[in-house]
Parts: C-alpha cells; sequence; structure tokens
C-alpha cells in the first residue's frame, strides 16, 4: 500500500508541475542582430501622407540603410511657404539646394524649432545643418552636419559614416542645448562655419565643436569641407525651419 501511495503522489506532483509550465509565458527572446538604426531603437521610419519636397529648387536624399528598408525621399515631407520650411520626416534625410554651394569660407545657419517634442518618435531624434556637401545625389555622398536634440544633446557625425569626426561617434552635452520634456515646444539655433581652415558648430550661441580642415578631409573622410550646405533631419521627426542662410564670407 505504501508503494501505491507513493507512486499515486508523484504522478499528482508530477501533473500539477506540468500544468503550471505549461501557464507560464514563454521566455522573451533577445531581438534579432542588424536591422536597427544606430541609437534609434525600434521604431521604424514611417510614411508622411502627402509627401514629397514642395520647395522650389530644393532636392533631398534618404539614408542607404533607410533606402535599403525599402523607404523613398516622398515617405517624408519638406515644404517651404516663404520664409519657414516646415518638415516631416519618416526616413532620415537630407534636404538641399544647390545654389547655396561655395568654393571659399562660408557659414550656414537656421532655427529649428519642434513644436513638441518627440511628437512622432519614442525617443530625441536630432535635426541641424550640414557642410561639404558633395555627391550627394549619388550613393556615396560626403558631408558634415551638427545637430540638437530637445533633451539637451547635440551630435556632429559625418558621410561617410565609417568616419567620426574628432574620433566620436556618440552625441555630447552643452549646457547651451536646450532642453524640454516631452511635448514642450523647444527651439534650437543652429550654425556651422567653413573659416580659413577651421571648421565649428555653434548651437544657441555658444561654440560646441571645432576641427582643423585637414583632420576632416582626405582618405576615408570627407571629400572637402567646401560644397553644398543644407539641412539635416534624423527620422519620424516634426521641425520648422526659420531663418535659413547661407552665406559666403
Amino acid at each position: 500500500m505504501r508503494r501505491v501511495y507513493a507512486t499515486t503522489f508523484a504522478l499528482v506532483t508530477a501533473l500539477a508541475l506540468a500544468t503550471v509550465s505549461a501557464q507560464q509565458p514563454p521566455a522573451q527572446q533577445p531581438p534579432a542582430a542588424g536591422g536597427m538604426r544606430m541609437g534609434a531603437g525600434q521604431d521604424a521610419a514611417r510614411k508622411v501622407p502627402g509627401g514629397g519636397i514642395f520647395a522650389p529648387g530644393w532636392q533631398g536624399k534618404i539614408d542607404p540603410q533607410e533606402a535599403s528598408g525599402g523607404s523613398a525621399v516622398n515617405d517624408s515631407k519638406f515644404e517651404m511657404k516663404g520664409n519657414e520650411i516646415t518638415i516631416a520626416t519618416g526616413p532620415a534625410s537630407i534636404f538641399w539646394n544647390p545654389a547655396n554651394t561655395a568654393t571659399t569660407d562660408y557659414t550656414v545657419s537656421a532655427t529649428f524649432t519642434e513644436p513638441a517634442y518627440m511628437s512622432s518618435n519614442s525617443h530625441g531624434h536630432p535635426y541641424g545643418v550640414f557642410i561639404g556637401g558633395n555627391k550627394l545625389d549619388t550613393d556615396s555622398p560626403s558631408l558634415l552636419y551638427c545637430a540638437a536634440y530637445g533633451d539637451g544633446r547635440y551630435i556632429v557625425r559625418a558621410f561617410p559614416t565609417t568616419f567620426a569626426p574628432g574620433g566620436n561617434r556618440r552625441p555630447g552635452t552643452n549646457e547651451s542645448v536646450h532642453k524640454v520634456a516631452k511635448g514642450e515646444a523647444v527651439t534650437q539655433e543652429i550654425k556651422m562655419s567653413v573659416k580659413g581652415s577651421r571648421v565649428s558648430c555653434s548651437i544657441n550661441g555658444t561654440e560646441v565643436a571645432t576641427f582643423d580642415k585637414t583632420d576632416l578631409t582626405g582618405a576615408g573622410k570627407l571629400e572637402s569641407v567646401e560644397g553644398i550646405a543644407g539641412i539635416r533631419v534624423a527620422h519620424n521627426v516634426d521641425v520648422k525651419v526659420s531663418n535659413f542662410k547661407f552665406e559666403k564670407q
């Protein structure tokens, strides 16, 4: 009888454990490698209704990584009315007018306003201006951009993306970069300058980065710091651009 009781008890216990195990949710699997933008989390580029470029003389191009994912430049909307530009990006993009090209010293600047910080994304994405644009309509563009986030950070990056200006690819922080909470309006004034052998970026009147021209150009780096100047906006951003200025020195 003891053996029967012991066998029955073991059987009941095994059945109970199996039932509990079946009711547990499956273990979370780690995300697959690849398929994610650097620092962009998991939010995919949206498609903006009525997309396209509606500004005389302006052109646009999306990042190669965005294009490989099936996005197109008309998935974003770039519209100019008077001196104000309204941008709603799906894929990360650059926008430019070939008239803004320099072979000498020059400055490009603009005021960027997010009416509602992080209105179309789950975390902050940057926007700003670029200089030294060459071969922009090819698969191997060359340019340097300086952009601000609404959370107090800024970033200086380049195409080709294998080049890290100053040896750093990560965002930095500076007290001059305005910082707000999600949903609040934020404005950043961004300027990039090429003067002699010096290249710099200022945000809200404070210089946040400076480089020597010789450290930016050459094999594997920028083709030149001379060229087209324009606007750079990361993916899923709603921003207004005013006072865009391109000035030759």
